[in-house]
């Protein structure tokens, strides 16, 4: 049908209403969800006409150019939302049971919720009173903790003391260590470090000894090669079930997901 149009009105295009003929032309394009023809068989002039005709009529009718940006921006988000859910499908044993990341929230929860973050990133500060807000008013939710410092050295040097403690001195100290570092806005400097573990009512010198263990190390690097296959670049980035959530969610529309995802 649009190959007959075309045909029409290159046709028309000859005869003296010639300039009518690109106007019905583009009319007909717009209208039709297929472009079916070869405008390289198109005289310079034909085209150049076409092209003006064109160009009126999305002037005349702006929101035709808005509606497809709509369009084209539902496609990539439709697209980037299953190329995530396929890394989360490959990657699975390595996302919810490496053996090594902190769990809390509730072990046996029937929803499992993963972060990545950094101790020196603005919006995972942010996201942690909200993460916080949900597992309190959500007693189903596992949550399990990636450590991912990508924000230089201090990040690091973060994320090796949080570790340490947790190889040191269990799971419940690394929780009151992770609560304190992001609060922490000083350099984590040795003695910094030392106030913290002394002020928690733990043991510094062995902790500080663990922090650059090859099993911290190596945890570190496992992760971070996890980021990478996951294509994360950035914190806070969440794994809700089989979902990746990119960025800081508030507590009110993770709870939504949350729901969504218990259908």
């Amino acid at each position: 049908m649009i190959r007959q149009m075309v045909t029409r009105a290159t046709q028309s295009s000859r005869a003296p209403n010639a300039t009518l003929a690109p106007l019905g032309l583009a009319a007909a394009l717009v209208a039709s969800p297929v472009l079916a023809f070869d405008i390289n068989a198109m005289s310079d002039t034909e085209k150049a006409a076409f092209g003006e005709a064109v160009r009126e009529y999305l002037i005349d009718n702006p929101e035709t150019i808005v509606d497809a940006i709509n369009v084209l921006e539902g496609r990539q988000a439709q697209a980037q939302a299953q190329a995530d859910f396929d890394l989360v499908s490959q990657y699975a044993d390595a996302i919810f049971d490496d053996g090594f990341s902190w769990v809390g929230g509730n072990p046996d929860g029937d929803i499992t919720l993963v972060e990545f973050l950094d101790y020196r990133c603005g919006y995972c500060r942010r996201a942690h009173p909200e993460v916080a807000e949900l597992l309190a008013e959500d007693g189903n939710i596992r949550v399990i903790i990636k450590e991912f410092p990508i924000l230089g050295e201090a990040s690091l040097i973060s994320s090796r003391f949080a570790i340490a403690v947790k190889h040191v001195a269990g799971d419940d100290a690394y929780a009151q260590v992770h609560d304190v570092l992001m609060e922490f806005s000083g350099d984590p400097t040795d003695v910094a470090l030392r106030r913290i573990a002394e002020g928690l009512g733990l043991e510094a010198d062995p902790i500080l000894e663990a922090m650059d263990s090859d099993a911290v190390t190596q945890e570190i690097a496992t992760t971070r090669s996890l980021a990478q296959a996951l294509q994360i670049n950035g914190t806070p980035t969440f794994v809700l079930e089989d979902e990746l959530l990119r960025g800081f969610v508030p507590a009110d529309q993770m709870a939504i997901m949350v729901a969504d995802k218990r259908g």
